[in-house]
Formats: C-alpha cells, structure tokens, sequence
C-alpha cells in the first residue's frame, strides 16, 4: 500500500463517519419535528374550546356591565329626585321651623333666666379634648398657673 491508497482509505473512514454522525443527528432531529407537530396539534386542539370558553366570558361580562349601567342611571335619577324634594322641603318647611326653633329658644331663655334679659356668663366646666380624652378645665388650669 502507497501513501495515497492509506490517504484514500482514511478519507473514505473519516466521510463514513461524518455521514453516519449526519444522519444520527438528521434521525433525532425528525424525532424532534415529530414531537413538535404533535405538540402543536394538541395546543390547537385545546385552544379552540378555550377561546371559546373565553368568548362566552366575555358576553357574559358585557351582558353584566349593561345591567350595572342601567342600574347605576336608575340610581342617579332616584338621587336627582331626592335632591329635588329635599331642597323642595328645606324651602317649604325650612323658614317656618327656624322661626319656630328661634322663638322656642328665645322662650327657654326668658323663663330659664326669670325674664330679666340680662347676658349673664355661665360658669360651666368646659373640657378640651386631647388626643380622644376629655380633660376637665381645671387640670388646664392647674398646668398654666
């Protein structure tokens, strides 16, 4: 044997094994396009019931914000209504009953203070309020002097 039949031999070796290494990878990568429509076709058939699903949903919602808007402009006109009959009462009833509560009050001070009239200062126990305590007047009294 010659240099070059060695030469032809070992380049004959080398393209088997490049030609067998090809065709193994060639093999595993059709196993894995296999795999892959597979996968896909699943995907596919799971997706159509799920948007679906999704699509009823979505009516479903529509269908509940309609009736929360037509309840929510059935509120606004019950309160457009009873503010029209509250200012309406206010109006009407309104002055009479300050007159009323005036002249009740004036009544309670003219037979409380025996009809003299006189502004006389009360000395009642004012308290001030601290941080939701009440603290008589004369505790602050006592802390200032």
């Amino acid at each position: 044997m010659t240099g070059g039949e060695v030469a032809g031999i070992l380049v004959a070796v080398f393209w088997a094994i490049l030609v067998s290494f090809l065709a193994v990878v060639l093999v595993r990568l059709a196993q894995t396009l296999r795999a892959t429509t597979k996968m896909v076709a699943d995907v596919t058939e799971q997706a159509v019931p799920l948007l679906a699903d999704a699509s009823a949903t979505v009516r479903s919602a529509q269908t509940q914000l309609d009736r929360v808007d037509a309840i929510a402009s059935d509120v606004q006109e019950v309160t457009s209504n009873a503010s029209a009959l509250s200012s309406t009462v206010a109006s009407t009833f309104g002055g009479p009953l300050v007159k009323v509560a005036a002249f009740g009050y004036g009544v309670r001070k003219a037979l409380g203070r025996g009809g003299d009239g006189a502004d006389v200062p009360r000395t009642s126990s004012r308290r001030t309020v601290i941080v939701g305590r009440t603290v008589p007047s004369s505790r602050r009294r006592k802390q200032k002097g």
